[in-house]
Order: C-alpha cells, then structure tokens, then sequence
C-alpha cells in the first residue's frame, strides 16, 4: 500500500512540474523552488516508507530531502537569493538529481526496475546540467525533473 501511494505521489509530483512550465505561469525562482519542494517531499516520504526493510537508504532519503526541503523553502521565502545562486543554481539542480539517482540506486538495488531509475535518473541529471549549462531554460530544465519524477514512479508501480 506504501509503495503504490509512493509511486503515485511521483508521478503526481512529476506531472504538476511537467504541467506549469508549458503553461509558462511560473518564473524561473518559483520554477526551481517548486521542483526542488517536490523532490524534498517526495524523499521524505520514501525515506519513512522504506525506513523498515532499509534503514541506511531511508537516513540517506531522509538527509537529502531535509537538506532539499531547507533549500527550497529558502528560495520560495528569499527570491534574491536565486539571484546569489544563479550561476551554480542550474548546476546544483542537476548535481541534486543525479545524487538522488545515485541514491535510488542503492536503495533500488534489489528491484528489477528501480536500478533502472536511478540509471534514468543519472543521465537526466546530466542532461540537465549540460542543457543548463547551453540553454538555462527554465521550461526544459523543470521539465526534466518532472519526467525523472514519472519514470520513477511507473517503475515503482511496475516494481511491486
């Protein structure tokens, strides 16, 4: 049951990321804050669902999405501080999505389709750090984030 409302979560969370940058509502400061909230929320509540049967993947879920979670609340509340970080900004974005891809590697080592997510989640985090590095669109960079989300979550539903 935990896992099918955690592999609906990310693909929700993945969704609404997809969703708000083609409506193009959102700027470029609530666009990182809001994806960096989503995937903070989303590796906390991975973190107390596999808490039983992994406890060293869990505190590392847990780390990462405390250290997300302070991080995004930081630039929804200080804007300007987007500002401080925009040129590593797009760089710490996709070095995040590649930790957690790392991350869901060791955690999904056992499952016949987590490894692959943590694979997908490797190359996108990569992606996005050369398409920041080129383009610094917001639209593709959120975009990213919320496929990474999807796939993880299809692959969960897919897993159990």
């Amino acid at each position: 049951m935990k896992t099918k409302f955690v592999s609906l979560l990310s693909i929700l969370f993945g969704l609404i990321i997809i969703i708000f940058p083609i409506m193009g509502i959102i700027g470029i400061s609530s666009l990182i804050s809001l994806s960096v909230l989503l995937m903070s929320i989303y590796l906390l509540v991975v973190g107390i669902t596999i808490i039983d049967y992994n406890s060293s993947g869990a505190i590392l879920d847990l780390i990462l999405g405390i250290i997300l979670l302070l991080l995004s609340i930081c630039l929804i509340f200080h804007p300007a501080l987007l500002g401080f970080l925009a040129q590593i900004s797009m760089y710490f974005a996709g070095i995040m999505l590649i930790i957690v891809a790392v991350v869901s590697l060791i955690n999904n080592r056992n499952t016949r389709y987590g490894f692959y997510s943590g694979i997908i989640g490797i190359i996108l985090g990569l992606a996005y750090i050369i398409i920041g590095t080129y383009l610094s669109n917001p639209i593709i960079l959120g975009t990213l984030i919320g496929i990474w989300l999807v796939i993880s979550g299809i692959f969960k539903l897919m897993d159990r």
